[in-house]
């Protein structure tokens, strides 16, 4: 999985690309680990271009949900595919996370 990091006034973006595996959970811990360091308000999934995640994809984003509110930080999620927003539904996890159709939006609600 490739992993972009951009920061838009208060904010962190992390774009990814590619499958959203347990392979990848190593890179992507790095990289939310610093965005969760730096002093921002929140952090940004954008997951447009992740067509599928798998059951650890799925457990990390939970406790990267958890450790964002205990560093008083929001995660959000947008651009969710079909194929994922459908596996966030089935397994119920889907109203865990705030979830925004576009980027934009998502960057937008930290206003």
């Amino acid at each position: 999985m490739k992993i972009e990091s951009q920061k838009y006034n208060d904010v962190i973006v992390l774009q990814l690309q590619g499958e959203f595996t347990a392979e990848a959970i190593k890179a992507f811990e790095d990289e939310t680990s610093s965005a969760l360091a730096a002093k921002v308000s929140g952090l940004v999934l954008d997951m447009s271009k992740v067509p599928f995640m798998d059951s650890r994809a799925l457990e990390f984003l939970l406790d990267l949900n958890d450790k964002s509110r205990e560093r008083t930080r929001q995660l959000k999620i947008a651009g969710l595919d079909e194929t994922c927003a459908k596996i966030l539904e089935i397994t119920r996890l889907l109203g865990q996370f705030d979830t925004y159709a576009e980027l934009t939006e998502a960057v937008k609600s930290f206003v």
